[in-house]
């Protein structure tokens, strides 16, 4: 197990910057996960650390080594990548010992390091089948597998289970999480998908444009959001966002919707945006600090649960969870119940409004 240290690193190409001076520790023996939306640099950072890019500023450091002149040969990581990249002519076995094979590895030594990755991945029956004889998910296994014989000190995985269908990504999931247990090493994945960082992560690190929004654990991310970007990236459904302006009083006018009471140790004047989750708009509740009528538009039936898309008398449509056997139907008067203790506020410019410590 290894830390990963970044201490302003950015990347420019052209002289045009796409990462910002980003600092982050990667603690050894950690599963963190980097995700945001297409285009925010994720796979780049990933990419820098493993040294298939150069960095144009900064220091990136595995352990107590700074890495910036080393290749990424010279890390001791092994990578996984969205494509398999499996040599179609060779078995499973050949395509697991291949790499070691060309590092002039004893015969012996690479029959173990092969015998044991199959037996972690669970694929000891498949070892001399060739790639085309394999499903997705067996393909991706053994993509993994050729990462693990190599027994690295860290793990880097570049959106892996892009190429699966909905099916296999959810199993491979849980494989993933599984691998990670057993093995301890350390690993740093990247996926645009937030359901996968908030099932596997045990800390999360979100970028968006090149820059650092925010690291924290999956409840800290889904429950105290830094600012609008990770409010509404985190969390599916996404956050409802309203607008509101906080008067002399100290309540906040939602416009067209009623006042609301902040909640204690919440200080501020002017425009905020109020962020509620849709399990916390409460369908037909009359036990709310503020009731928003509105219509049923949409119904999601997702059998456990049923997601509804409520349009209000301002035109805007929020999103309500309800039990799967909740009566609502399209069409159909509603009222929503909001509770002030939870809610999010964030000021004009979108920061994490706190409350003030007693």
């Amino acid at each position: 197990m290894v830390s990963v240290t970044l201490n302003e690193v950015r990347k420019a190409y052209a002289g045009h910057p796409v990462i910002h001076g980003i600092d982050l520790e990667i603690r050894s023996g950690e599963f963190l996960v980097l995700v945001g939306p297409s285009g925010c640099g994720k796979s780049t950072l990933l990419r820098m650390i493993a040294g298939l890019e150069e960095i144009t500023d900064g220091t990136i450091a595995i352990g107590d080594r700074i890495v910036n002149d080393l290749s990424a040969s010279q890390r001791n990581l092994s990578m996984v990548f969205q494509s398999y990249a499996l040599y179609p002519h060779m078995s499973v076995r050949k395509n697991l010992a291949f790499g070691l094979g060309n590092l002039r590895m004893a015969r012996p030594e690479i029959e173990r390091r092969v015998a044991e990755a199959a037996r972690i991945l669970q694929i000891e029956e498949l070892l001399e089948r060739k790639p085309r004889q394999l499903s997705g998910g067996q393909k991706q296994r053994v993509a993994i597998g050729r990462a693990i014989v190599r027994e690295p000190q860290l793990f880097l995985f570049d959106e892996p289970l892009s190429n699966l269908d909905a099916e296999l990504r959810v199993q491979m999931r849980v494989e993933l999480a599984s691998l990670y247990n057993r093995l301890g090493t350390t690993m740093i994945y990247v996926t645009h998908d937030q359901t996968e960082a908030m099932t596997m992560a045990t800390r999360i690190a979100v970028l968006n444009k090149g820059r650092l929004e925010q690291v924290g654990t999956p409840f800290e991310l889904y429950n105290h959001p830094r600012n609008l970007f990770v409010a509404s990236f985190i969390g599916s459904p996404k956050m409802n966002l309203l607008q509101a302006e906080v008067g002399a009083d100290g309540r906040a006018e939602l416009a067209g919707l009623g006042h609301l009471t902040l909640p204690a140790g919440i200080t501020t004047r002017g425009k905020i945006t109020l962020g509620v989750r849709p399990e916390h708009l409460v369908p037909g509740g009359s036990d709310g600090d503020l009731e928003l009528p509105g219509k049923v538009s949409l119904v999601e039936y997702l059998g456990s649960e049923v997601f509804l898309y409520v349009l209000l008398s301002t035109g805007q449509t929020v999103l309500a969870q309800a039990p799967g056997n909740a009566p609502f139907r399209k069409d159909d008067p509603i009222t929503l119940a909001l509770r002030s203790d939870d809610i999010h506020l964030f000021d004009a410019a979108g920061l994490r409004l706190e409350r003030a410590q007693a």
